[in-house]
C-alpha cells in the first residue's frame, strides 16, 4: 500500500508533465531497469585463510563486496542467473576469483570467475554468466555463498524465487523472434514495442543502411544483426559483432531511433572497412558526422561554437587521450565537427585516406599516433589542427537557441546518467550489463532485457526524464529546465535517504520530500 500511494502521489505532483508527453512522445522509444530482490543473511559468514606472503596490494575489505544479480528485479523460478561481483575501488584484484556457489538440496558450486575489466570504465568485477539455472525449482528462499581467492572474504546471501505463476504478464510467452530483409536481420521480443512496428523499423533499416553505404563508398559484406531491446542501455545504442538498439515506447535516454540507428551501422561498416588504429575521437565523431548529429539532425559547427561560448570546449588532446571519460554530449559533438572541419577544407577521400593510415606508436599513444598521420597527410600536427578548427568555429555566429539547446541537452543527458548510477545501474553506459544477444536467443532468456526496475521513485523520474526529452525536441526549453530541476530534486532528496532503507519510508516523508525536494 505505501508504494501505491507514493506513485499515486508523484504522478499527481508530476501531471502537467505526463500530458505534456502524451502527445509530444513519437519519434524514440524507451525502456527501464530493476534491483534484484536480495535479503541478506542475518550475519554474513566471513573467514581468510591463514596469512601467506602475497604481492604489496591493496587489501580486500573483511566484508561482503558488492553483487549484483540479473535479471534486474524479482526472481522467478526457470530465470537463468548471473553474477556481478563488484571489487572496491582502487583494489588490484589480479589473479584473483569469485567462487559462487547456491545451497539447494545440497551446496550446488555454481562456477567461478576471475577479476577482469568490465565495460567502457573497466570495473573490476567477477562476471558468471547464466550460472545459475533455476528451472525445475522450487520457490523460496536459497542460500547462495560467495568466496573471494586468495585472500579474500566469504559471505552468504539470501536470495528469493518467486513462483513461475507470478510472472509479470509481459513475460509470459515471451521469446525471442527475428524478421529479414535485404540489408538486415532484425532480433525482437514478442509482446515488445519493436514486434509492433516491425515494417516500419524493416523499413527504417533498410534506408538507413543504403545511406550509410552511400556515405562511405562501401557495401557491407553480410547482413546486419540488429537487437530491439526492450530496455534502456546507456545512450540507446552499441556496436560488437551486432548492433544492440534500445527499441520502446518510454525511453527516458531520449534519442531518435533513425538516428541511432544509422549511427551504429556506421560503426559496423566502420569496423569492416578497418585501420591498424582508429583513435576514439574519429570513430566516434565519424559516426555522429555520417549521422548528420548525435541524437538528432543538427548543425554541427555551429553548436560546437556554441561550446566555445558555454565555455564548455575541451582540448582536443584531452579527448584524444580520454574521450569516454570526458562528459559525453561535449566530446561527441567536438568529435563529428572536428570531422565535418576537415572533410569540408580537404575532401572525403583525403580524410578517409588518412583515417585509415593511422599506426600504434609504441611510446606516445593514441596521440602521437594521430600528429604521425597527421603530419603525414595533412603537414600540420593536433595542436595547429586544433587551432585552425578553434578559428573557423569562432567566424561562427551562433543562433541563441542552438546556445540554450546545447546547454539544456548537456544537463538532460547528465541527469539521465546520474538516474542511472543512482537508480539504474544496469544501464550506466560505462559498465551497462548488455550479455551476448546471440547467446541470449541460443538460450532462450529474455528477461535480462525485460526487466528493469520499477519502484515508484523509477516511475516518477523516468516520466519527468521522457517528458524533457519531448519537450527538447519541442525546443520549449523553459519547460525543460524546469522538468530536469525538479528530476535532480528527486535525485538530491533520493541520495540524502538512501542512507536509510528507502522503501521502508512512511508515506509523510515521502510527502515531504518530493513536494518540497527535501
Amino acid at each position: 500500500m505505501r508504494r501505491v500511494l507514493s506513485l499515486l502521489l508523484l504522478f499527481c505532483l508530476f501531471l502537467p508533465a505526463c500530458q505534456a508527453v502524451s502527445v509530444a512522445w513519437t519519434d524514440a522509444p524507451s525502456h527501464a531497469t530493476a534491483t534484484p530482490t536480495l535479503t541478506q543473511a542475518a550475519t554474513p559468514t566471513l573467514t581468510r585463510p591463514p596469512a601467506t606472503p602475497q604481492p604489496k596490494r591493496a587489501l580486500l575489505p573483511d566484508a561482503p563486496l558488492e553483487v549484483r544479480l540479473h535479471p534486474d528485479g524479482s526472481l522467478y523460478v526457470g530465470d537463468q542467473v548471473s553474477f556481478e561481483i563488484i571489487a572496491p575501488q582502487g583494489v588490484d584484484m589480479k589473479g584473483r576469483t569469485a567462487q559462487v556457489a547456491v545451497k539447494e538440496a545440497q551446496e550446488t558450486p555454481l562456477g567461478s570467475a576471475q577479476f577482469e575489466g568490465y565495460g567502457i570504465e573497466g570495473r573490476q568485477q567477477a562476471t558468471l554468466y547464466w550460472a545459475w539455472n533455476t528451472s525445475g525449482l522450487t520457490a523460496g528462499d536459497y542460500q547462495v555463498s560467495y568466496s573471494i581467492q586468495p585472500g579474500g572474504p566469504t559471505w552468504t546471501q539470501t536470495v528469493s524465487l518467486q513462483p513461475a505463476s507470478a510472472l509479470p504478464a509481459n513475460e509470459q510467452g515471451a521469446h525471442w523472434a527475428s524478421a529479414q530483409n535485404d540489408c538486415c536481420v532484425i532480433h525482437y521480443i514478442t509482446g515488445t514495442a519493436a514486434e509492433r512496428d516491425l515494417p516500419q523499423l524493416l523499413d527504417m533499416a533498410q534506408a538507413q543502411a543504403q545511406d550509410v553505404s552511400q556515405k562511405m563508398h562501401a557495401n557491407f559484406k553480410e547482413p546486419i544483426q540488429i537487437d530491439l531491446i526492450p530496455r534502456v542501455l546507456g545512450q540507446g545504442g552499441f556496436t560488437s559483432g551486432e548492433i544492440a538498439i534500445s527499441y520502446l515506447d518510454q525511453n527516458y535516454a531520449g534519442g531518435r531511433i533513425d538516428i541511432v540507428m544509422h549511427h551504429e551501422m556506421v560503426h559496423r561498416l566502420d569496423g569492416q572497412l578497418g585501420g591498424e588504429l582508429r583513435p576514439t575521437i574519429l570513430v566516434e565523431g565519424l559516426a555522429v558526422y555520417l549521422s548528420g548529429g548525435h541524437y538528432k539532425p543538427e548543425p554541427l559547427m555551429e553548436r560546437a561554437a556554441a561550446l566555445l561560448d558555454l565555455g564548455m570546449y575541451l582540448p582536443l588532446s584531452t579527448l584524444t587521450q580520454n574521450f569516454y571519460g570526458a562528459q559525453h554530449e561535449v566530446s561527441y559533438l567536438e568529435a563529428a565537427a572536428l570531422i565535418e572541419y576537415m572533410v569540408d577544407r580537404w575532401g572525403w577521400d583525403a580524410f578517409n585516406q588518412f583515417y585509415r593510415d593511422i599506426h600504434p606508436d609504441p611510446h606516445g599513444g593514441d596521440l602521437a599516433a594521430l600528429n604521425t598521420a597527421l603530419l603525414k597527410h595533412y603537414n600540420l600536427d593536433l595542436p595547429e589542427l586544433e587551432n585552425n578548427f578553434l578559428a573557423a568555429l569562432q567566424k561562427l555566429t551562433v543562433d541563441p537557441k542552438w546556445k540554450e539547446d546545447v546547454r539544456l541537452e548537456v544537463s538532460y543527458y547528465d541527469a539521465v546518467r546520474r538516474y542511472q548510477q543512482l537508480l539504474d545501474p544496469s544501464a550506466y553506459y560505462a559498465t551497462a550489463w548488455l550479455p551476448d544477444p546471440k547467446t541470449m536467443r541460443e538460450r532462450g532468456i529474455t528477461a535480462d532485457f525485460l526487466r528493469h526496475p520499477s519502484a515508484a521513485e523509477n516511475t516518477a523520474i523516468e516520466t519527468l526524464l521522457v517528458a524533457a526529452d519531448a519537450h527538447l525536441l519541442k525546443g520549449d526549453y523553459p519547460e525543460v529546465e524546469r522538468l530536469l530541476d525538479m528530476a535532480n530534486s528527486a535525485m538530491d532528496t533520493y541520495d540524502k535517504y538512501s542512507v536509510v532503507e528507502h522503501w521502508a519510508l512512511d508515506d509523510a516523508v515521502v510527502f515531504d520530500w518530493l513536494a518540497a525536494g527535501e
